[in-house]
């Protein structure tokens, strides 16, 4: 298969297990963000923390061991921390195992599905232009919730 055919077939079949986890979501064992326009939020299952400096902004997610998590479509090349922790750490590109403390440059248009194989701290670094401290807009700026808002985005910026 072709680079293009494997990102295609990934995207689908992502695509297809959010739609399935989204359908039978318990909020129990399946965590999503719902039909909801919101990336994965604070829970108790996935603890998420923000931080906020001069022109930067830090997303803290802890995995429990077992976790997996589906994660948004980046707008913008930005650094991945592991500060702890195993992931498995499958994109359109493959499935890469990770031991921190390491890191990661993530392109932009990727999405991750993230599997901890023990509790693990894994850290997102955004530029934060606007120095808002709102979560919302930090969001919208930040990611797309599906690839075609991603391929909307990319022909906006045209």
């Amino acid at each position: 298969m072709s680079k293009n055919e494997i990102s295609k077939n990934f995207k689908e079949q992502v695509v297809s297990l959010e739609q399935l986890l989204v359908d039978n979501c318990n909020n129990e064992n399946i965590i999503t963000s719902g039909k909801k326009k919101s990336i994965v939020s604070d829970s108790e299952k996935i603890p998420i923390n923000h931080f906020f400096m001069q022109g930067v902004y830090v997303r803290e997610m802890k995995m429990f061991k077992g976790t997996a998590v589906i994660g948004a479509i980046h707008k913008h090349k930005h650094m991945c921390f592991l500060l702890s922790g195993i992931l498995t750490v499958t994109d359109e590109n493959g499935t890469k195992d990770y031991n921190a403390p390491c890191y990661i440059i993530s392109s932009p248009g990727v999405k991750r599905v993230l599997y901890a194989h023990e509790d693990s701290v894994w850290y997102n670094v955004h530029e934060n232009p606007s120095n808002t401290n709102n979560t919302k807009q930090i969001e919208e700026n930040l990611v797309a919730l599906s690839y075609k808002e991603y391929e909307e985005y990319i022909n906006k910026k045209k």
